[in-house]
């Protein structure tokens, strides 16, 4: 017995040796009340943010009648219902996008880099916890933090990668990604030749008047 107890020790120490170090971020604490036969008993309900910087984001909440324990158990919460977010260059997003909960709404967008994290409330904790070092945000609904933080999960969760598109297609990563160079070649050669043919029709006259 003794032996089988001194192995689960270690084990659940070298598990704790392995776990990766999460960095958390509270949100939110409210105090709530339950009405019982006798009055009403006084809690708190906590909103916290955890994620590891590298691409990984996960949020919980948790009551309790003190604080360190309401946010204890939203710590255990959010990392267990941890996500993971591709992001470009490990410092921005790939691709613009949205997100919706509820009333919520928010509006997310790729940076260069140097921009930082534009973004208020709620939704800088969230982009500070998953890494991001570049993105542009809004928030155009709900001011509620619970609904912004699961629209900014619900838009980040729609985010693909090159690889993910291109294993979804069953191509490669550089045929994809030389697609979207040529296509924004042409896209910028368009306004040049109409350009070039506006001013030839504009000199063809002027030749003939000349002639």
């Amino acid at each position: 017995m003794a032996e089988r107890e001194n192995r689960g020790r270690r084990r659940d120490r070298d598990r704790d040796d392995e776990a990766p170090e999460f960095a958390d971020r509270l949100v939110a604490i409210n105090r709530v009340s339950k009405t019982v036969k006798g009055g009403k008993r006084f809690g708190f309900a906590a909103l916290v943010v955890v994620g590891d910087q590298k691409g990984r984001v996960g949020y919980g909440k948790g009551k309790a009648k003190e604080v360190p324990e309401a946010i204890r158990k939203a710590t255990e919460q959010a990392k267990r219902q941890m996500i993971r977010v591709p992001l470009r260059e490990g410092r921005t997003l790939h691709h613009d996008m949205q997100g919706r909960h509820g009333a919520g709404r928010v509006v997310m967008r790729t940076a260069p880099q140097g921009t930082g994290i534009i973004a208020g409330g709620p939704m800088r904790a969230v982009f500070e916890m998953l890494g991001v070092q570049d993105v542009v945000a809004k928030s155009i609904g709900s001011q509620n933090p619970y609904n912004m933080i699961r629209a900014t999960i619900d838009g980040l969760m729609k985010e693909c990668s090159p690889r993910m598109v291109a294993q979804r297609r069953g191509k490669r990563v550089a045929d994809i990604l030389h697609r979207k160079s040529e296509g924004d070649a042409e896209t910028e050669a368009a306004p040049a030749a109409d350009a070039a043919t506006a001013n030839e029709a504009e000199a063809a006259p002027e030749a003939a008047a000349g002639a």
